[in-house]
């Protein structure tokens, strides 16, 4: 019996790495045939003896990009929800395949409730009452601009599900927390942290206590990263037993969310952080004013991200059965051991 080309781009990255680790643990992994594309021949190596076929490129190689999707039944896009040359590069393979063999290609694509941003970057001055149900695709459709954050990429990958030549399925993550534990992250293959709160915890550390845009009201929702990569096989599982029953294309939106917690309550709990080992005075967080936005995250709007409402709700990813356990009070409880983590870091 043949195995199925399954492709992972973000193989090396905190969500990939899980996604693929749970591949690779799966109950039918023998008739898996599993490639990614990674940066490093170390690390290439190291994938070969998880029996991955590793390719050593980059998804900026169009050419590479879209070779490799032309021969994918399957493709886990995990690594760039913004990046427009590489989902072109890789819909164009999808096509070909699809033109070439008949095969109707399956993508699954992670994207973001960053999308969501758009109408309630409040700057941490108010909360948002606008929620955004993952099994309303036609609220979704109608009033969700093209120009959000995501959308450039989702919605052509929507279309090409639309003209038939794949079964698109979007994944749209929160803020995902947890410090990852797997086999590819004992190996020193994959990422083990999220982005979101070790940046907020960098800005506290660099300015001795914990910080906030604008007031910190402002709501997003959290997901734990085992929970969300739970969510990922899980979609994965129903795709391959019944596939004409999963909702695919303008109808495969799902959320990764459970529960919403407040931006000022996750800087209070950086703040208790810092002062159990003494380095701050105060467990209060103050507003980063627009000279540490820019130092801290790069830019003024992008430092007010972490000050904007992103309202959530998973509907649709419950629909498969999906159940998550974990609460805002669980992530606040992860805080401590991130800003461990982050510390040991910035010794290293």
């Amino acid at each position: 019996m043949s195995k199925t080309p399954i492709l992972v781009f973000g193989a090396t990255g905190y969500l990939g790495g899980s996604v693929l680790a749970r591949l690779l643990a799966h109950p039918n992994k023998d008739s898996f045939d599993i490639t990614a594309i990674v940066r490093s021949a170390e690390k290439a190596k190291k994938l070969e003896a998880f029996g991955v076929k590793a390719v050593v490129g980059s998804l900026k190689d169009a050419a590479l990009v879209e070779q490799l999707s032309e021969n994918a039944h399957i493709l886990f896009s995990m690594a760039d929800s913004d990046d427009v040359e590489a989902t072109t590069a890789f819909l164009a393979g999808l096509k070909n395949r699809h033109t070439k063999t008949g095969d109707v290609p399956i993508l699954i694509h992670t994207s973001g409730t960053g999308l969501l941003t758009w109408d309630a970057s409040t700057k941490g001055l108010g909360i948002s009452d606008r929620i955004w149900n993952d099994d309303d695709p036609d609220d979704i459709e109608k009033n969700i601009p093209p120009t959000a954050f995501h959308r450039n990429v989702d919605l052509p990958i929507v279309e090409a599900d639309k003209q038939g030549y794949l079964k698109s399925y979007i994944i749209l993550p929160s803020t995902i927390w947890g410090i990852a534990k797997n086999p590819l992250v004992d190996a020193g293959i994959s990422n083990p942290y999220s982005k979101q709160l070790p940046a907020l915890i960098q800005a506290a550390l660099a300015r001795g206590q914990a910080g906030v845009v604008g007031k910190g009201q402002a709501l997003w929702p959290s997901i734990n990263i085992e929970e969300q990569t739970d969510f990922f096989i899980i979609l994965f599982d129903a795709i391959l037993a019944s596939p004409d029953k999963v909702g695919h294309g303008r109808d495969g939106y799902y959320f990764g969310e459970n529960g919403d917690y407040l931006w000022y309550d996750l800087s209070k709990w950086i703040g208790k952080a810092l002062v159990k080992r003494g380095l701050s005075q105060s467990e209060e967080p103050t507003t980063f004013n627009t000279e540490e936005l820019i130092k801290y995250f790069g830019a003024e709007w992008v430092g007010n991200y972490w000050g904007s409402n992103s309202r959530a709700r998973s509907g649709h990813s419950r629909s498969l059965g999906w159940q998550p356990k974990l609460t805002a009070q669980d992530f606040f409880d992860s805080v401590d051991a991130e800003v461990e983590a982050v510390i040991k870091q910035r010794k290293e």
